[in-house]
């Protein structure tokens, strides 16, 4: 009998968590259809686009330095 009703608070507690994660709103994705709230986000992606294009690519400081383990 305990095994079921352990069985039982397991499978609710797993459905009410799906549920919650179904339903929560704090991940901030709203759907819009609105045009000038899609033409302000597609005119913030070019910018952030070109913002990525014009920064020079940084190569790290110690290219090419292994550490090899000497012979004896």
């Amino acid at each position: 009998m305990k095994k079921i009703s352990l069985a039982v608070l397991v499978m609710l507690s797993a459905l009410t968590g799906a549920a919650y994660a179904q339903t929560d709103d704090s991940s901030g994705i709203r759907m819009s259809t609105d045009p000038q709230v899609a033409a302000s986000i597609e005119q913030h992606a070019q910018d952030l686009q070109s913002q990525q294009q014009e920064a020079p690519t940084q190569q790290p400081m110690h290219r090419g330095m292994h550490h090899r383990k000497h012979a004896k």
